[in-house]
């Protein structure tokens, strides 16, 4: 249901959620991406049926793993019918996606689309190919086994055995409607163990870059993990913090969710799943570290090009270039194509630490040929109207009073809430 609302753009200001005693009770405050109402009857009926969709449905499975005892691509398998995606986790270095992309086109393989995300000195890219002479998908089992041969290649040419033998590479089935980048690239990175390097333990606390604060304590009258998560308000925080709860498979069954001026409290109630163990030391660590890694992944600071261009071979390859020989990495891209047109979006780091040369976006307007923007943009949500000092008082009043208590502070807040959404309840 989260996931229903990220692709949707919309942003969640508060969230209920109780699933306890056989029960569902979930509410989420939403508006546009300009905190306005929605009041588009055909949206809020889309919502209503895609919300009544992924209550009902049974997860089907749209993984094919194309191995064979040997780690290539089987080939027995028929592969005519089939779009697939590169999957790639290893370690993040300037130049690297120059190296995959002109790997590719020599192997005659253009990117047609492409999603890359790096954290804590890894990186995780999902890239779609299509064959250069037919301009479509790959139909040949023995040239996915060759392109999935090279490109190990390229990742052991400049990393060495070691991270070889740690980067991950598979080819994935993409069933038509049943693919989400973002949900992958969450999914990829904690395989990964990106969360190895995060936070700074403070007493109970987990500590994350850009005031991530995360802690986990017990309630072991009900048996669960109490998990608080404070973080600044950005799109999509919800969608991440719900990706790892699930892929660490932790069941959520009561939460609560509120976001005042910039900043956003979560608070969950969870249990892992065939497990009511709450000693494990380790594991409350492990998910804390998780919980930061997933809220900072999405996080890119940097200097933000956009290109808007021609579709044509070897796109990617040229602009990655242009990024490397002017000492600039890739924190976050994406790529992809709206019929001819290609369009796409950098986030630029100087490796050397300084600022990156305001003079790269004419480098790369003059070799794509098309338009071509750069700004610095930050990746949270701008804070509404500042509150009197009357309100801000009372907010801080209410914030010292919350950690005195030892309960949940969002606790009673949940509990209340539940209580007025019960008289108003009607069928979808």
């Amino acid at each position: 249901m989260v996931q229903v609302l990220a692709e949707l753009d919309l942003v969640v200001s508060k969230s209920y959620i109780s699933s306890d005693g056989g029960w569902v009770m979930d509410a989420f405050h939403v508006t546009d991406q300009f905190g306005h109402k929605l009041t588009d009857k055909g949206l809020v009926h889309y919502i209503q049926q895609a919300l009544c969709e992924a209550r009902s449905s049974k997860g089907i499975s749209n993984d094919l793993e194309l191995r064979s005892c040997n780690g290539l691509p089987g080939s027995n398998l028929s592969v005519s019918a089939l779009n697939f995606a590169i999957e790639l986790t290893t370690r993040d270095r300037p130049g690297l996606f120059l190296d995959i992309s002109t790997a590719l086109l020599g192997l005659g393989f253009n990117i047609s689309s492409a999603t890359v995300w790096t954290h804590n000195e890894r990186a995780a890219c999902i890239i779609h190919v299509e064959d250069v002479n037919k301009l479509g998908p790959i139909h040949v089992a023995e040239s996915l086994a060759h392109l999935q041969e090279e490109l190990l290649k390229v990742v052991k040419a400049r990393d060495g055995e070691e991270e070889k033998k740690r980067a991950r590479l598979r080819l994935r089935r993409i069933a038509a409607g049943r693919n989400h980048t973002e949900r992958r690239l969450h999914q990829m990175m904690y395989d990964d163990g990106d969360y190895e390097m995060c936070g700074a333990w403070q007493g109970e606390k987990e500590n994350g870059r850009d005031g991530i604060e995360v802690s986990v304590g017990r309630y072991a009258e009900k048996g669960y993990w109490v998990v608080n998560v404070r973080s600044r308000d950005r799109p999509k925080l919800l969608f991440d913090t719900v990706c790892i709860l699930t892929d660490m498979q932790y069941e959520v069954f009561h939460a609560a969710v509120i976001t005042n001026t910039s900043m956003t409290d979560q608070e969950y109630f969870v249990r892992r799943k065939g497990s009511l163990d709450l000693e494990n030391e380790s594991e409350r660590q492990k998910l804390a570290l998780c919980l930061i890694a997933a809220l900072e992944r999405r996080v890119s600071h940097g200097l933000k090009v956009e290109i808007r261009t021609e579709k044509r071979m070897g796109l990617l390859s040229k602009v990655t270039r242009v990024i490397g020989e002017n000492g600039l990495s890739i924190a976050k891209m994406e790529i992809g194509v709206e019929g001819e047109t290609a369009i796409g979006s950098f986030y630029l780091t100087n490796c050397s630490g300084e600022d990156v040369n305001p003079n790269i976006e004419e480098l790369m307007r003059i070799e794509t040929g098309g338009s071509v923007t750069a700004n610095y943009i930050s990746p949270y949500r701008v804070p509404k109207p500042m509150l009197s000092s009357s309100s801000r008082s009372n907010m801080h009043e209410r914030k010292s009073s919350s950690h005195v208590r030892r309960k949940p502070s969002l606790g009673s807040m949940l509990w209340s809430q539940l209580e007025c959404l019960t008289h108003n309840f009607r069928p979808i």
